[in-house]
């Protein structure tokens, strides 16, 4: 605990000298911060961050400078404590350490819904299943992140529902847990002046605003008006020096519109610091497979995205893609997991099956549940990390989790077994396999070192 303050306050005096000249400080603060990394686990990206920051052209070293240009700097000193040293260090040492000691999965993140409710309802979204009057206590809440900071896990990322519909008790969550860095989802037709400026004073909070692409393709799905809503809300956040960014869902028809330069750059000029991609599932009896992207248009992803990683401004992730850089699927705990509004812990906030409620156990008993453990024996399921999921990719291994650990289905209204559910994803399992496995065995696709390094 001693060295923790020691450090916390070695890295707070370089950050704040790193915010009044970066070009002379930032190779200073990355040396620093490098040697708490003792279990090394971010070495490739260090190693990338010090290129980077060696050409003022670099589109990363001009994502650093824009952060530090349009972010309030009291809010950015403790955001970087909080998502840079605990989140991002101290968290990597503490839960390899744990995952040791308990034998089990510990994530790097949780994702919790605070309430099922929501003001709009989008069409595909399997939030709005839930009802209106399903939420976890702020009691709840706070017992979770409690519980997992013991561990090791210091982010939270809210989703819902409509997460800030339930603002205050975020932020006095935020506030009551500094060094925790928290994250919520949201349709962003609740932020206004109020609820920025509780952004900006707590400091270790941001938003990721979810918007299909165009105007015309987000008031489709989210309702008329839903788009300037959304704009609105980035400038207010933007005024405020609040960091913020978008999350996209590409499907098999705004592709063209969501998967565009046009789109990331107007992202950039709004002022979104990083992006979410996410592809269309179709979980739900209701579900339209037709949105689901194809084989060919999950290609075009992978490739977008990875040249837009080095041309644009933008922290980009794209969740199924991406598998290479994680050694495989992330959920079950292994870096992040999902509670619902009811308190039944999932997997994946995609994957609605559960053997285990949080209002009944602790967070560490669920993470040795039987189907996270069934996640923990298995993961990776494929051995190319371009198939990581179990249900999107390898949809038998899902099946055969269900089966084996007894889980239930968590769907509030319409129960879907883990049969129904993969027999509309396996068809495009199939398919992708095929291009997964020609990108994968490819000699001039990059690779990625640390995919056959995490966990070693």
């Amino acid at each position: 605990m001693k060295n923790n303050v020691i450090n916390r306050t070695i890295v707070r005096q370089t950050l704040r000298a790193a915010i009044k000249d970066p070009d002379k400080t930032i190779p200073r603060v990355l040396n620093m911060v490098e040697k708490f990394d003792t279990k090394k686990m971010n070495a490739h990206t260090f190693a990338n961050l010090r290129k980077s920051i060696e050409d003022p052209n670099n589109n990363w070293n001009i994502l650093i400078h824009n952060l530090i240009k349009n972010t309030d700097p009291e809010y950015l000193e403790k955001l970087v404590m909080s998502l840079g040293f605990h989140s991002a260090i101290a968290s990597a040492n503490e839960r390899l350490d744990n995952i040791k000691k308990y034998g089990c999965n510990i994530p790097w993140a949780v994702l919790m819904d605070p309430t099922a409710a929501c003001n709009l309802h989008c069409t595909g979204c399997w939030a709005a299943e839930y009802g209106k009057n399903t939420f976890l206590t702020y009691e709840t809440l706070d017992r979770i992140i409690n519980e997992g900071t013991e561990l090791g896990t210091y982010t939270y990322i809210f989703s819902g529902g409509e997460p800030t519909m339930r603002k205050k008790d975020l932020i006095r969550l935020a506030e009551t847990h500094p060094d925790c860095a928290f994250l919520a989802f949201t349709n962003g037709t609740l932020v206004d002046e109020e609820f920025a400026e509780e952004l900006k004073r707590v400091g270790n909070f941001g938003l990721a605003f979810s918007i299909e692409g165009s105007e015309e393709d987000t008031d489709f799905r989210r309702g008329a008006g839903t788009y300037q809503a959304v704009i609105k809300a980035m400038d207010i956040l933007r005024s405020k020096g609040v960091v913020f960014g978008f999350s996209a869902c590409y499907t098999s028809k705004n592709i063209g519109t969501i998967g565009s330069d046009e789109f990331v750059d107007l992202m950039i000029e709004k002022g979104a610091m990083f992006g979410w991609y996410f592809t269309y599932i179709p979980v739900g009896k209701d579900a339209v497979t037709e949105l689901m992207a194809d084989a060919e248009q999950r290609a075009y992803m992978y490739h977008k995205i990875r040249e837009w990683r080095e041309t644009k401004p933008c922290f980009l992730l794209d969740f199924w893609n991406d598998g290479e850089f994680v050694y495989g699927c992330i959920a079950g705990g292994r870096h992040y997991l999902h509670i619902n509004a009811n308190g039944d812990v999932e997997p994946c906030a995609f994957i609605h099956y559960s053997n285990v409620n949080i209002n009944n156990c602790s967070f560490l008993e669920a993470l040795q549940s039987p189907l996270f453990m069934e996640y923990h024996k298995n993961q990776p399921f494929n051995n190319n990390m371009l198939r990581p999921c179990p249900m999107l990719d390898n949809p038998e291994k899902l099946r055969e989790m269900v089966k084996n650990s007894g889980a239930h289905s968590t769907d509030f209204l319409a129960p879907e077994s883990a049969e129904e559910l993969t027999a509309k994803t396996e068809p495009f399992a199939e398919k992708w396999a095929s291009k997964a496995e020609e990108l994968w065995t490819d000699p001039n696709e990059a690779r990625h070192p640390c995919r056959t390094r995490m966990y070693e």
